[in-house]
């Protein structure tokens, strides 16, 4: 036997490699265990905590949109009135999202230069920058929301503070990624006739990235037309406002939810077309 080989006739490398794969295999079936029992510990005790069993009102879980669909439906002729009567507050949700989204992408790609580690100015920069976008997405706008309430008062504001502010750390992480996936050498090529750190950032790195820049955007508009929606729920105006008087008020009042929810979902569903068109022309250059 031959120092390049072990016993089974394989090589040193195929059997270095075979051992390597039974370790991961290994070390996911453990880790897949681990997350298991951790699942099943949390549902457990979730499930202790509720005012019911979670089994226990299983089967009753479509009640409440059978009781909607049915009372929609009931007043069918109801509905198209009430769409435009909550059509308003839908324009003010949408308002809210785009404030938020053309504020936060401004100020995400100032983070996302600042922290990008091949296009910062200096490099000690990089990791106050990068902490910063780290903790706005950590903070749920919806706790953001409540203390801007508290603070602001109710209204379209604190949800436009809150949102712009998790967009700041969402889009700065995902541009800081594009930033440095960029193509050095135009930079190179400015830093090399005296351009600025502005100059060459404005001439040789915005208009590779702005393509994908701008498709995250949109994408991030998507996400916020759905989040300024939920903030109404907590008195930050908008049709989740609406939606949450129409739901607690009860029978009696589904046909205004169902609106709603109608108006909801043809709005989302217009802006992910278009977005989605133009995200694919951005890229491929192409509908």
């Amino acid at each position: 036997m031959s120092d390049a080989t072990v016993p089974g006739g394989l090589s040193r490398i195929e059997a270095g490699y075979l051992a390597q794969s039974r370790r991961r295999r290994a070390l996911s079936t453990v880790l897949g265990i681990v997350l298991a029992a951790m699942l099943a510990a949390g549902f457990g005790l979730a499930d202790s905590r509720n005012a019911g069993g979670f089994l226990d009102g299983l089967h009753r879980i479509g009640d409440f949109p059978l009781e909607l669909l049915s009372e929609a439906l009931s007043r069918a002729d109801r509905i198209p009135g009430l769409m435009a009567h909550y059509l308003p507050s839908l324009i003010e949700t949408l308002n809210i999202a785009l404030s938020s989204t053309i504020i936060g992408t401004a100020g995400a790609v100032v983070l996302s230069l600042l922290g990008a580690r091949n296009l910062a100015p200096v490099r000690w920069i990089v990791a106050p920058v990068r902490r910063t976008m780290d903790l706005f997405r950590a903070l749920p706008e919806i706790v953001v929301a409540l203390a801007l309430i508290f603070a602001l008062g109710g209204g379209p504001v604190p949800a436009m503070l809150a949102i712009t502010l998790h967009t700041f750390g969402a889009l700065g992480k995902l541009f800081a990624e594009v930033n440095e996936n960029a193509d050095p050498r135009p930079v190179e090529g400015l830093a090399s006739v005296g351009a600025g750190w502005v100059q060459r950032m404005w001439f040789a790195v915005v208009p590779q990235v702005a393509p994908n820049w701008l498709s995250y955007a949109l994408l991030r508009l998507e996400i916020n037309v759905r989040a300024s929606a939920i903030l109404g729920f907590v008195g930050a105006g908008g049709i989740g406002y609406d939606l949450k008087v129409a739901i607690g008020w009860g029978q009696g009042r589904y046909d205004a939810a169902a609106a709603i929810f109608v108006l909801l979902i043809l709005s989302i569903v217009v802006i992910d077309q278009s977005s989605e068109r133009l995200r694919n022309r951005l890229i491929r250059g192409k509908a």
